[in-house]
């Protein structure tokens, strides 16, 4: 059985002629030397190292989409008639789904409170994270979740100021960023701001909690789509040359004569900034956190960590224990990203499920010693409510929160073109409301089904200045938060923290055997056996 078709692929704007395709290969079983394209390869033969990335850069993010094995469809949630936890009483007038609390909590002095246990992937220098970032900051500050701004926002600033050691000064782009979510924030979610090489090269970290304000760090050891740093494309040559200048590494060469002329007749049309790999050591590691706590007057630090192997993981999980990281987030290969190498992202490194299934044990592990675990959260491929409570359940009583990456970006977009229509103060390529959004109505008002609610709330002066994409990802959190209420009070748990293991089976024995959760056929047998045989 082959987990995907490696040729072509709508991400790569590439297609296979023939409807038989070899399945290693990817390529056509039937191969012409009179075809016209345009598989993968046929691209390749063109366009070369621009076939590598998603595209069009800056108007997309992507996602994996290779088959596993085992995941987390492979799940099933259970459901109970007997009892209720975390509730005054098992009463149907009082144990109603309305009255489940999805509130979570992580972080270890400063813990921080969610209204729901999820947050933000980070959203770093893409054109897309900065485009739609007015919808998506202010949308996760009025749902009460947290934000996370990633890496190389600094760096890529054109507005960016250094001082003579090279550290930042003013940077117009981190700080809107920041001020945003602050103005809006209320009680509940945090702003944290990434950290790679060039980051803490530049001192973005002391600028951003000196200057901004900013209360949490998170160190990057890498994500769930690619191994590699972190990379974007510019398509203007003085820019390129500018990001060589401040440190960055600039695919093909832009100082290069022979580059320079491509570019200028149109063969080459962009060039490429990566970022560095990052390497860890414990002490390095343990010393980084000590820095930002007690130096630069950091609250809380956190760690992003990406779909490495047991031993990496296991690095992540006991050095945060040491060091007393107040969040660990794990991203599982599968997830999506702004641009990463395609190829990459579908086959490299551990998938979400088996992932999440070792983190689980290792934190066990240390818990078994009475050593500290810190709160975990996941990443990887997530974006419903039933995903939401798999996690939590697989995962308690450590994991605290799920990474929502590119699902909670789709309502700044969807929101951000719903504005440009109606209040034409922002792009679109919309030309018109399409019939998904104009057949709910054709005003604000009547399009969102949440406006009357924050209407009430924030007042019409302020909904005016509110973007549309905010209220986009107001509604779908509140889609997500009714869901996951409803999966709760099913399985009788209306707190989050009565959410176990128990309250989820396996539907087949391989992921049984992964997450060591009961087969569907033997979990709660002893029990129902002990009641028939009483």
């Amino acid at each position: 059985m082959n987990l995907q078709t490696p040729c072509g692929n709508d991400v790569s704007q590439t297609k296979n002629r023939s409807r038989n395709v070899a399945p290693c290969s990817g390529l056509c079983t039937r191969c012409l030397d009179s075809c016209v394209g345009n598989c993968e390869v046929f691209k390749s033969s063109l366009r070369g190292r621009e076939v590598i990335y998603p595209g069009p850069f800056g108007e997309l993010t992507a996602g994996g989409d290779k088959e596993y094995p085992v995941d987390y469809s492979h799940l099933n949630i259970m459901g109970y008639a007997l009892g209720a936890e975390a509730i005054d009483e098992a009463n149907p007038d009082k144990a109603i789904f309305p009255q489940v609390d999805t509130a979570s909590v992580y972080g270890h002095s400063y813990p921080v409170r969610m209204r729901m246990p999820i947050f933000t992937g980070a959203l770093g220098s893409t054109d897309i994270a900065r485009r739609h970032w007015n919808g998506l900051a202010v949308g996760a500050a009025i749902s009460g979740i947290s934000l996370v701004v990633g890496e190389n926002v600094c760096g890529f600033d054109p507005g960016l100021k250094l001082n003579k050691n090279g550290h930042v000064t003013v940077s117009p782009e981190m700080a809107r960023r920041i001020q945003l979510y602050k103005e809006w924030k209320e009680q509940y979610g945090d702003i944290s701001v990434q950290m790679n090489v060039e980051d803490t090269r530049l001192g973005v970290a002391e600028y951003v909690v000196e200057k901004l304000g900013v209360e949490t760090i998170e160190l990057k050891w890498g994500q769930g789509a690619k191994c590699i740093g972190g990379e974007i494309k510019v398509h203007d040559l003085d820019r390129a040359l500018e990001l060589r200048r401040r440190g960055y590494i600039v695919t093909p060469n832009p100082e290069d004569s022979a580059n320079q002329t491509a570019f200028k007749a149109g063969a080459i049309k962009e060039f490429e900034r990566h970022s560095r790999l990052g390497f860890i050591d414990e002490d390095g590691f343990l010393r980084a956190v000590e820095y930002l706590r007690r130096q630069v007057g950091a609250k809380r630090v956190s760690l992003k960590t990406g779909a490495y192997g047991p031993r990496e993981l296991a690095m992540a999980i006991k050095w945060c224990s040491k060091a007393r990281v107040d969040l660990l987030t794990i991203d599982g290969a599968g997830g999506g990203t702004g641009m990463s190498p395609w190829r990459m992202m579908e086959e490299w490194g551990i998938p979400t499920f088996y992932l999440q299934a070792m983190a689980y044990n290792f934190a066990k592990r240390l818990a078994a010693r009475g050593e500290w675990v810190p709160d975990l959260a996941m990443a990887g491929g997530f974006s419903t409510e039933d995903h939401i409570f798999k996690v939590l359940a697989m995962g308690a009583p450590y994991f605290k929160a799920v990474c929502m990456g590119r699902a909670l970006m789709i309502p700044g977009f969807v929101g951000d073109n719903i504005q440009a229509l109606l209040r034409k103060d922002i792009d679109t390529k919309w030309k018109e409301l399409p019939k998904t959004v104009s057949e709910f109505g054709k005003t604000p008002e009547q399009i969102f089904v949440t406006y009357a609610t924050l209407e009430e709330k924030y007042g019409k002066n302020e909904m005016a200045k509110m973007p549309l994409g905010a209220i986009a990802m107001y509604t779908y959190i509140d889609k997500l938060r009714t869901g996951l209420s409803q999966l709760m009070a099913g399985a009788r748990s209306f707190r989050l923290d009565t959410v176990t293991r128990s309250d989820v089976v396996c539907l087949t024995e391989e992921a049984a055997r992964v997450s060591k959760i009961p087969y569907v056929m033997d979990a709660g047998m002893e029990e129902a056996e002990a009641i028939l045989d009483g």
